[in-house]
């Protein structure tokens, strides 16, 4: 994987757009609904990312349980530096893993980042529970 693929992966969910506040080497992809008016909500981050194709990496958003599954198996997958390792993995991208994978767990990060969303900007974003959702 590069940092185009990882890119393209990111901005291919509803509502996603990429940011820069720590500076150009570092990626951030956040999320966020509009709601009436064109005001928008506050945006969330689902995935951070460094760019440099020499320390490429991408931290997401994890459930706890299975961020330790994930790190036991994997060495490329780690706790992600300077976020809460409980919740967010550290992901080395430089190839070990295959790139469904990453795509995978880029995936799983947004939808955890949505589902903490209200019901009225997951409507808007399109987004639909998978579970507990009623017919």
């Amino acid at each position: 994987m590069d940092p185009d693929v990882l890119r393209k992966i990111c901005l291919s969910f509803p509502g996603a757009y990429e940011d820069y506040p720590f500076g150009p080497d570092t990626a951030v992809f956040k999320v966020r609904a509009d709601i009436a008016g064109g005001t928008r909500h506050e945006a969330k981050v689902f995935a951070l990312s460094s760019m440099d194709v020499r320390d490429f990496y991408v931290n997401l958003k994890c459930e706890p349980a299975l961020a330790v599954q994930l790190r036991t198996v994997h060495p490329e997958i780690t706790g992600a530096w300077h976020m809460n390792k409980t919740h967010w993995n550290g992901v080395r991208l430089d190839g070990t893993l295959p790139d469904s994978m990453v795509r995978d767990m880029v995936e799983d990060s947004y939808d955890l980042v949505v589902a903490s969303l209200s019901r009225k900007q997951q409507e808007q974003l399109g987004w639909v529970r998978l579970t507990g959702a009623r017919g």
